[in-house]
């Protein structure tokens, strides 16, 4: 048998890996684009520095009063006077303890329902569905013995903030799947009703919505009747949502192949079993971002129930700039408030992200 033998006459080329490699191809790889890199990085070494230096370097921390403060650079004091109201609004003092416990409640509970290695993970979304807002009612309100009731209207901070938001997730994902399939169904009674829901709220704005919970709808209920501020804001947030929750399930449910369809009736599975076992699962996947996106636009829509007279975080933050006492630091509230905004809307990209990556069953 005849051996062969492989000389190359050159070696092969030389690849580079890594982190210059990177940098090499992507800043660096023309006279051009290494001019534009150090234009800017030396733009951003600057900005960096300065608001370094203004933000931290210079910055006022302990202190009561503006006195404290010595214009020099950030007065986080006027921060930290006012960390009670951006958390909590005008809660009462003596009975704070019952939104921190709130909070703590809720902390845990997503603890255990996102981080994987705990097991259970179906006891904590059952729990976070139904009991926990009615604890959260009677905790936050009182009206039972032993808790003296708090109006809505003393709520406000990043208390009013979370409620609207996450009633306005836990209610309108299950109102919006509902939506999604009689948009898609056969029916075309519940087809039309469905399109009709979905276009128009869709076609109105948010804050025209939240207008009209607040000053309209008591205009039609009967004399003596009224409905707590709060509760008409989160009806109008949860109708308004859902329609656009149905819409990012819908582009789902259509994305899935119509050979899913066939298998799921060619197992003999009737249409509930079909949708939840077979074509649901894979539609919630593919909208893990859209769906994810219309959370995020829900949690930075909270700031508009302003214009119904709450006061969330940023309702907070305009209400703390008027203050006689604490006037021209209006710069470090709006950024503390962006900063809360910011935290809450990251992580929720990132927990969906590590949702596709960890639901990902493609041809790797």
């Amino acid at each position: 048998m005849k051996k062969f033998h492989f000389s190359p006459s050159e070696p092969p080329p030389f690849q580079m890996t890594g982190v210059s490699a990177w940098l090499r191809k992507n800043l660096f790889s023309s006279a051009l684009n290494t001019l534009i890199t150090a234009v800017l990085i030396a733009i951003t070494f600057i900005g960096t520095s300065s608001i370094s230096q203004w933000a931290v370097i210079d910055a006022d921390w302990i202190g009561s009063s503006r006195d404290a403060c010595s214009r020099e650079g950030a007065c986080w004091v006027f921060i930290q006077a006012r960390f009670e109201q951006f958390m909590f609004g005008f809660y009462p003092e003596d009975e704070l303890w019952r939104p921190i416990l709130f909070l703590a409640l809720l902390a845990s509970l997503l603890v255990w329902l996102l981080v994987e290695r705990i097991p259970h993970k179906k006891w904590a979304l059952g729990v976070i569905m139904l009991p926990f807002p009615v604890l959260t009612a009677l905790l936050l309100y009182g009206g039972i013995p032993g808790l003296p009731v708090v109006d809505t209207h003393m709520w406000g901070g990043l208390l009013v903030t979370l409620i609207i938001a996450l009633t306005g997730i836990l209610v309108s994902l299950p109102f919006g799947v509902v939506l999604a399939l009689g948009r898609r169904s056969e029916m075309p009674v519940l087809r039309s009703m469905s399109t009709v829901y979905i276009e128009f709220w869709r076609g109105v704005p948010l804050i025209t919505v939240l207008f009209m919970a607040s000053v309209m709808l008591p205009l039609f209920l009967s004399g003596g009747s009224e409905i707590d501020k709060l509760l008409r804001a989160l009806i109008g947030v949860v109708l308004f949502n859902s329609a656009y929750m149905a819409e990012a399930i819908r582009g789902g449910l259509q994305s899935i192949p119509k050979g899913q369809y066939e298998a799921a009736d060619a197992l003999g599975l009737g249409y509930w079993k079909k949708v939840r076992l077979v074509i649901l699962p894979q539609a919630l996947k593919i909208s893990i971002p859209s769906i994810v996106n219309t959370f995020i636009a829900l949690l930075k829509d909270t700031s508009l129930v302003l214009i119904i007279g709450m006061f969330d975080v940023l309702g907070i933050a305009q209400s703390a700039n008027s203050d006689p006492a604490w006037l021209g630091f209006s710069t470090e509230s709006y950024l503390f408030a962006a900063l809360i905004f910011w935290l809450m809307c990251f992580s929720m990209s990132r927990y969906s992200l590590y949702l596709e990556n960890r639901l990902h069953t493609g041809h790797r």
